[in-house]
């Protein structure tokens, strides 16, 4: 289990003040237990974040905009999630997402759940250091305080269960 959090705008302060700082790291380490080493990310971190009470009808409203199905993966107490693990440029839409949010009021900071790993091609260094810059670079548009957090969730694990000598073989997908 490797989760990397960092924190922008003294975010981690607005978790600490609505005592949800607890509640937000178990839950990273729940998404990454449930999330390790699978295919399926979608549903499964849908059931965790259930299971955790962030998609409960007592915790307020997870639509971004009224009249439309845009809806955070998450909401208590004043804090969002929102997340994808397919693509760390995903910042951008999650970052908007939320930025909608604080903007109407309707919440005080933010979590983004992104993926860590990139291509080992890319020229930009580290995933901690590229979201450290494009989150100052992205300043005024993107203001609220916002906490990051990146998921090494493995390589997906593909099981063969057919056919064979049912020797459970296990197939790696390449990301």
């Amino acid at each position: 289990m490797d989760i990397e959090l960092l924190h922008f705008r003294d975010s981690d302060k607005i978790l600490i003040d609505n005592r949800m700082m607890k509640d937000v790291q178990m839950t990273l380490e729940y998404l990454s237990d449930v999330l390790f080493g699978t295919l399926h990310r979608g549903e499964l971190m849908r059931e965790a974040l259930e299971e955790m009470d962030w998609r409960g009808k007592n915790n307020g409203n997870l639509k971004i905009l009224e009249n439309r199905r845009y809806t955070y993966k998450g909401f208590k107490r004043g804090v969002a999630i929102e997340g994808c693990f397919s693509a760390y440029e995903f910042i951008l839409e999650g970052l908007f997402r939320l930025q909608l949010g604080f903007d109407k009021g309707a919440l005080e900071t933010g979590v983004l759940l992104l993926t860590a790993q990139r291509s080992e091609k890319s020229p930009y260094g580290s995933t901690s250091q590229m979201v450290k810059e494009e989150i100052e670079m992205l300043y005024p548009t993107i203001s609220m305080p916002v906490s990051v957090a990146l998921f090494d969730l493995g390589v997906p694990m593909i099981l063969d269960t057919e056919g064979g000598d049912g020797n459970g073989v296990s197939i790696q997908a390449n990301g």
